[in-house]
């Protein structure tokens, strides 16, 4: 939930209200059927015994409309409209979304908060995530949250941090660094040098095998095994001997994808 909910008082006060005038403005609902307005109004409306009135939102920005709406409704400070406009647009780009494609000026102008303020809860959602809510709901100051996730970006990018994580993902370079052999920027540097190598020996295998052991499979149940002919070979001609060893592969290659838990 990207809004704090009302608390019991208020709640009651709106559900109070809703009983006596009404609800004003309907719940709103994304073409789902899914409600990206008025949840609060929506439980209002049971505590009142009311029966709520509905309005589809057809337009093709659910998650912007959801975001104006409430920020422009609540009595909100810039902290927590910050703090909630970060959170949206970290929650749409896991969705797959991007709140409309605007561009964070465009928030920034729209919701009447700084560019700079954005940032800060940016830097909380990052370093600070367990301070995102707290900062939302009010019970903590955006500027407080964003001198503890200072803080811990400063602790994560410390020698001691880089080299606590260095030891979990090649004790080998840390060892070298403790031992004065390596610089920790060197060691780095030499792990990533072995990451690019990894994926790069990965990508030659991929190929090798994808080239190879398709057309193999193909060839199962056809005549294309009797048609081999060595005098049309155009390197060195196939042997039971090779044939032994392409078995052995293929073995090797069945135990390694069992083990990988591969298709």
């Amino acid at each position: 939930m990207l809004f704090p909910a009302l608390d019991e008082e208020d709640l009651k006060a709106l559900a109070d209200d809703i009983k006596e005038q009404g609800l004003l403005h309907p719940v709103v609902l994304d073409r789902d059927g899914r409600v990206i307005d008025g949840r609060n109004r929506l439980k209002a409306c049971e505590i009142a015994g009311v029966e709520p009135s509905y309005t589809t939102y057809e337009g093709d920005d659910p998650d912007g409309y959801a975001l104006s709406a409430n920020v422009h409704r609540r009595n909100l400070t810039k902290g927590q409209i910050a703090m909630i406009t970060a959170k949206a647009c970290s929650l749409s780009e896991q969705n797959g979304r991007s709140l409309g494609e605007r561009s964070s000026r465009s928030l920034s102008e729209h919701l009447g908060v700084s560019l700079g303020t954005i940032g800060k809860a940016n830097v909380v959602l990052q370093h600070a995530p367990d301070l995102v809510d707290p900062v939302i709901s009010g019970a903590t100051g955006l500027n407080e949250a964003y001198n503890v996730a200072q803080e811990n970006k400063a602790k994560a990018n410390s020698a001691e941090a880089q080299l606590a994580r260095l030891r979990k993902e090649d004790p080998d370079l840390a060892d070298r660094v403790v031992e004065g052999h390596l610089t920790l920027a060197g060691a780095w540097a030499e792990r990533t040098e072995r990451i690019e190598e990894d994926k790069r020996q990965r990508r030659v295998a991929t190929r090798l095998l994808d080239e190879i052991v398709p057309p193999l499979a193909q060839a199962r149940g056809t005549r294309t095994f009797s048609r081999y002919d060595p005098a049309f070979a155009s390197g060195t001609p196939i042997t039971r001997e090779t044939i032994a060893h392409a078995m052995t592969a293929l073995a090797e290659m069945d135990q390694v994808w069992q083990e990988r838990v591969l298709p």
